[in-house]
């Protein structure tokens, strides 16, 4: 049965801070999505691409593609950061079907760490994009009333994104855990498609709501 979320085992103490799975699993992932990186682009190629290399410009070029429909301005400053998450996100959902593991996504330091990273990317984009004065007036529109409740969903933002994938990600955990439990290894296969198509769409949603906070910090409109 699916362990208690809330509950993160500690696989071993660096100095004062405890190293937990779910942290372990993390850099397990990001050392295979290194890996991989790696050998897509070891050998790249203009003629003769290979599967790996097909494989990472089709990729890059539908996030490019997404990032321009959505964000309505030039993707380029933004597709590594973006593309980043969505893979990593990606990897740690399916990480789940390895025998043994449980997807990183599935615990709530993870996911509240990369809804910190994009509220980081939203204030680095506003400054950058109006100046100091300049993104803090974007909480005062269209009037200073509305000031506090621009700071408070700014906040809000961080906590919905981390429910949000948790949530999901653990629904799909749980569920296939009791059926697994309950009807045997062969039922669960059309639960654990539906948890890949899961972990591929919780991926792609937290990557596109990244992109619609960034482009409205890096744009005219409020953050």
């Amino acid at each position: 049965m699916t362990r208690n979320p809330f509950h993160l085992e500690v696989v071993w103490q660096l100095g004062p801070v405890p190293i937990t799975r779910p942290v372990v699993i993390t850099w397990c992932v990001m050392a295979l999505l290194a890996l991989l990186g790696w050998s897509a682009t070891r050998r790249l190629s203009l003629w003769s691409p290979g599967r790996l290399q097909a494989g990472a410009e089709l990729l890059v070029s539908t996030l490019a593609d997404e990032m321009r429909s959505t964000m309505k301005i030039d993707p380029a400053p933004f597709l590594p950061l973006l593309g980043t998450i969505f893979v990593f996100i990606l990897g740690a959902n399916l990480s789940g079907f390895v025998p043994g593991v449980e997807p990183p996504t599935g615990a709530l330091e993870t996911d509240l760490a990369l809804a910190l990273l994009v509220f980081a990317a939203v204030l680095v984009s506003g400054l950058h994009r109006h100046g100091l004065w300049g993104y803090l007036k974007t909480y005062a529109q269209p009037n200073v009333l509305v000031l506090p409740l621009n700071l408070l969903e700014a906040v809000t933002r961080v906590v919905s994104m981390t429910v949000r994938l948790f949530g999901n990600i653990m629904s799909g955990m749980f569920i296939t855990a009791v059926v697994l439990g309950l009807a045997g290894l062969l039922v669960p296969i059309p639960f654990m498609a539906l948890e890949l198509l899961t972990g591929f769409i919780q991926a792609y949603i937290f990557t596109v709501l990244a992109m619609v906070f960034i482009a409205a910090a890096a744009g005219d409109g409020t953050a």
